[in-house]
């Protein structure tokens, strides 16, 4: 029995239809933020690891107010790795997304800011080097044959930070460490140091403070042996290609003024956060600072 084409659902086209259009170069693509037939479709918002977003309730919070403020369906999208959120977000198949410092450095010409979150007041934050909280280390020298807790190899607080230290010190990587692990997410990190299957990690501080706030027991388990100078606290950002869209405007436009609304403020609440700013690229200059010292070693 012969099969009917079957129709495409983006267009009503048969997909025999749509492959001979795309042989002919004849088939437009939609505008960002809009669908084939026109309508108006979800803003597709990433978070990586970098937040606590594996609390169901605070992303809720976050979705309801940016509906809300920005009068778009608010699709959140989350992955397992940084590097994942980036490309998606360099390549177009998201509107933004809240990325760390050194993705956003590291793809500066496809990327632009959309807002940077203020914590204490500032948009700035710290790296720590945590350890058990018993450890009888006093400086990074003491976890030479640790079992190190990275976060994620595109980190800035949870891998950069603590990787060119290192280097600073003249230490070898390949050595210093007895073994080093990805734990792909910063409350990870913490975990793993707590329960003892790392001696060591590298974390962001905000995301260490935050936890420590809710969950103390676990916290408490660990300890700050190292802080880190202030540098620029992860962003929102978009690609360059969708930087000008009405979406994107209406989204820096919601997270800036979020302290504007009681529900706007709840969300800085449950953060942790004091607002959002519109900050210059220049809050990112000790990140590059680091990439560049580290240039043909990663």
């Amino acid at each position: 029995m012969a099969h009917r084409a079957q129709p495409d659902v983006a267009g009503g086209r048969s997909r025999r239809e749509v492959l001979r259009l795309l042989s002919a170069g004849l088939v437009l693509t939609a505008a960002p933020g809009r669908t084939l037939g026109g309508e108006r479709r979800a803003v597709r918002f990433g978070l990586t690891p970098v937040l606590l977003n594996t609390d169901l309730d605070l992303l809720g919070l976050l979705k309801s107010y940016l509906e809300t403020a920005t009068g778009h369906s608010i699709e959140l999208v989350t992955r397992r790795t940084y590097q994942e959120i980036t490309s998606l977000l360099v390549s177009g198949q998201l509107e933004a997304a809240w990325i760390c410092g050194y993705p956003f450095v590291k793809f500066r010409d496809s990327l632009e800011l959309v807002a940077v979150p203020e914590w204490n007041g500032r948009p700035l934050y710290q790296s720590y080097v945590i350890v058990g909280a018993d450890r009888k280390a006093a400086g990074f020298a003491d976890l030479e044959g640790d079992i190190h807790a990275f976060s994620d190899p595109d980190s800035n607080s949870g891998y950069l930070v603590t990787r060119t230290l290192m280097f600073e010190l003249g230490l070898d990587p390949e050595t210093f460490f007895r073994k080093t692990l990805f734990t792909y997410g910063h409350r990870n990190v913490v975990r793993a140091v707590a329960a003892g299957l790392a001696q060591s990690g590298s974390v962001d501080g905000y995301v260490w403070e935050v936890m420590r706030e809710r969950d103390p027991e676990l916290v408490n388990r660990t300890r700050v042996l190292r802080k880190s100078e202030l540098l620029g606290f992860p962003p929102v950002a978009t690609s360059r290609a969708m930087a000008s869209s009405p979406a994107i405007a209406a989204l820096k436009h919601a997270l800036v003024a979020m302290g504007e609304t009681k529900q706007g403020r709840d969300v800085l609440q449950a953060f942790r956060l004091t607002g959002f700013v519109d900050a210059p690229a220049t809050i990112f200059d000790g990140i590059a600072a680091k990439m560049a010292k580290l240039q043909g070693v990663l």
